[in-house]
């Protein structure tokens, strides 16, 4: 019996999520959670026939607790979605306090399940979610997770674009290393599974990289205002909660990259951090996935002098992301109420 909770499931992921979640045979009960319209969900998804049962409430009376409980895959897509002007900061005042309340919620009912944080910006809602369970003392970096799928999925398609063939897209496989917006994006093309074409000049790889980590933008302009990246991100995140449903299960060799806390594996981290030449919290890097979450955390391995130009770039912006969730907690106030 493996039960699945989607925080913020009438959204604009939500909704897709919970509804690849349904369809996920590993899943047999999938809890729902919004601040509105989560029963209607739920009932429309419950008509569909796959065994998963289905459940959605509403914060009265106690609704996030009904839905946490028995709890073991936690995925939070809870917030406001970016529009055209706003910026990762205008973001963050709004969701940090969504995704505070929330973790509270889970430290006190589900405190081990394994929580997948995809509410923006990642690179300081997942610190904000760690230091919401250290306070409680259920802390387990092991069972923590930032949601980067949607960089690693643009990645094999826009490759396989490149190659000229879209079969391929499944198939190809690019570690994006780093966090989860803008230059803090750095996909490690030079060990893409299927080589770019030797007609890829410098100029056509430099732009390559730069739709990749600034992919949601195009995003956000396409809708005209309208949404950000829903659809895609909805399908990256089921996609990493089934990797981590399957490496529970037992399934090894499951390696995918995370944004976690280098606490999860301090022998990687070591060596994660010599390559780095710097010292980071979190970080998102290739990582082996088992039964209870973070096996290991694998190094970058060879990279190009491009690529390390590219993470000389990324670990500052990384430094003050984290900064910015840990002590949120603490210093930071929001004016949004209390879920």
């Amino acid at each position: 019996m493996v039960k699945a909770v989607v925080l913020g499931a009438a959204g604009g992921i939500g909704q897709p999520l919970a509804l690849l979640l349904k369809a996920n045979p590993l899943i047999t009960e999938l809890g729902l959670y919004d601040i509105v319209n989560t029963p209607g969900v739920a009932a429309d998804l419950s008509h569909i026939s796959t065994p998963a049962k289905v459940e959605g409430y509403l914060p009265a009376d106690d609704g996030l607790k009904k839905t946490l409980t028995g709890a073991d895959i936690v995925v939070i897509p809870a917030g406001v979605p970016r529009k055209p002007g706003m910026t990762r900061d205008d973001l963050f005042k709004i969701n940090a306090g969504i995704v505070r309340d929330l973790a509270t919620g889970i430290a006190a009912t589900a405190p081990k399940a394994f929580v997948l944080v995809i509410s923006n910006p990642v690179n300081s809602t997942v610190p904000i979610v760690a230091e919401v369970f250290k306070k409680a003392g259920v802390y387990d970096p092991k069972r923590l997770f930032g949601v980067t799928t949607l960089d690693v999925v643009r990645s094999s398609t826009f490759v396989a674009e490149k190659i000229g063939d879209l079969s391929l897209s499944k198939d190809v496989v690019v570690p994006v290393v780093g966090g989860h917006s803008g230059v803090t994006i750095v996909p490690l093309l030079s060990q893409s599974s299927h080589p770019l074409p030797a007609s890829v000049d410098t100029a056509s790889l430099d732009a390559l990289v730069n739709r990749i980590q600034f992919g949601g933008d195009e995003v956000v302009k396409a809708k005209g205002g309208a949404g950000s990246a829903t659809l895609s991100m909805a399908y990256a995140g089921a996609e990493f909660a089934s990797k981590i449903l399957r490496a529970v299960k037992g399934e090894e060799g499951i390696v995918a990259p995370s944004y976690v806390s280098l606490e999860a594996d301090p022998v990687g981290a070591a060596a994660l951090t010599k390559e780095l030449g710097a010292e980071l919290a979190y970080f998102s890097s290739n990582i082996e996935l088992g039964p209870q979450g973070v096996v290991k955390i694998n190094p970058l391995g060879k990279i190009t002098e491009a690529e390390q130009t590219l993470i000389k770039a990324a670990i500052p912006e990384l430094q003050k992301n984290i900064t910015t969730g840990v002590t949120f907690i603490t210093e930071a106030k929001v004016d949004e109420p209390r879920l």
